[in-house]
């Protein structure tokens, strides 16, 4: 029996990479207890992905619930599975800038502490599996902001001149910046995927994700900008910009490229790897020209307000450059782009996301 163990399981990378690696012909164990209806509330939760999963897959797919954080579960489940574990997907997380500065120990212990739990365990118990880490742009914190920006109508832009106008890559620093708490324990997270690869030579990858997006997202203002927005239009809710004017620029990765990714390097993994994971020049679009193409597909006038303070740590202007990853994997191939992206999105949640009363 091969198993893909996949943490945060029912989230939306997470319940993707469960229905892309059971697919494969794969057992998916899910690793998933709805912390992120504890962080962001009911719109938050994921119990609803959690009982499509089952129904769906049947005996393809088990579930625990299992908190990360608890050292003694997570090791009697790689105990259990051992050397039949074929690869690690971990995408559990808390994964909200504003959300960890009111609960650093939680937002800490998920993030950093978790990831040493299931790497550690990995190493013990089934060290020849590939484990694939779902890291942060915000890794480099606010140093994409000091790029020289150049405001246009809708969004910020970079002159086409510009080192990064192709999008960041790897090669920007981490240090030296604010990062937000959130931050700070995905680098102390990032930084254990490389070194457990470097260092004990396990078959590591952290792919630094820019806007990771789909329509299974459990969409939340604290998290899931596009998803988010999308069910503010057809909901008819108010949806408030925070600071840049609604300027600011997001690159957005469909789910199903970000697990095609991850099977790429399940297929043929590497040692160490730090990728920068988004959609590029392909797909990316400000918060102003997300409200128009919103309106477009729905017919629904976006309703919005203005707060002038930017989130703490946000980026202005932030794309991807996945010439590292193209590099390694020239067979991947990016299907989606930002129309396409939310017009799923409206599809597939017609009759979840309607007017409120």
């Amino acid at each position: 029996m091969s198993v893909a163990l996949v943490t945060g399981s029912a989230g939306l990378i997470g319940s993707e990479s469960v229905r892309h690696f059971a697919k494969l012909g794969l057992t998916v164990v899910g690793i998933d207890n709805d912390m992120r209806g504890y962080f962001f509330g009911a719109d938050g939760s994921t119990a609803w992905q959690v009982e499509q999963l089952k129904s769906e897959l049947g005996g393809s797919y088990e579930h625990h619930s299992i908190d990360i954080r608890d050292r003694d579960a997570v090791a009697a489940l790689f105990i259990r599975y051992g050397r039949d574990i074929a690869v690690v997907i971990h995408t559990a997380a808390q994964p909200s800038h504003d959300w960890a500065a009111k609960e650093p120990f939680t937002d800490f212990d998920v993030n950093a502490v978790g990831t040493l739990n299931l790497l550690e365990n990995t190493r013990l118990h089934a060290p020849e599996a590939p484990f694939i880490f779902t890291s942060t742009n915000k890794v480099y914190g606010d140093t994409p902001n000091r790029l020289p920006l150049v405001e246009q109508e809708t969004r910020y832009e970079l002159d086409p001149a510009h080192t990064y106008y192709e999008g960041i890559r790897e090669d920007m620093s981490i240090d030296h910046s604010l990062h937000s708490i959130f931050g700070v324990s995905k680098v102390a997270a990032d930084v254990l995927v490389q070194e457990y690869g470097r260092y004990f030579d396990l078959k590591t990858a952290a792919f630094r994700g820019g806007t990771l997006t789909g329509p299974a997202h459990s969409a939340a203002e604290l998290h899931g900008f596009l998803a988010y927005l999308m069910r503010c239009n057809m909901e008819r809710r108010v949806y408030t910009i925070y600071g840049y004017k609604g300027k600011m620029v997001r690159d957005a990765i469909h789910s199903n490229d970000v697990v095609t990714a991850f099977e790429a390097f399940f297929r043929a993994p590497r040692v160490g790897e730090v990728y920068n994971l988004g959609g590029g020049r392909q797909s990316n679009c400000s918060h102003l020209e997300a409200f128009t193409l919103a309106e477009e597909i729905s017919g629904i006038e976006m309703r919005h307000v203005y707060d002038e303070t930017a989130r703490t740590g946000d980026h202005q202007w932030y794309v991807s450059d996945m010439g590292r990853f193209r590099e390694h994997y020239p067979d991947w191939k990016q299907q989606y782009d930002v129309p396409a992206i939310l017009r799923e999105m409206y599809e597939a949640n017609a009759e979840r996301w309607t007017p409120q009363a």
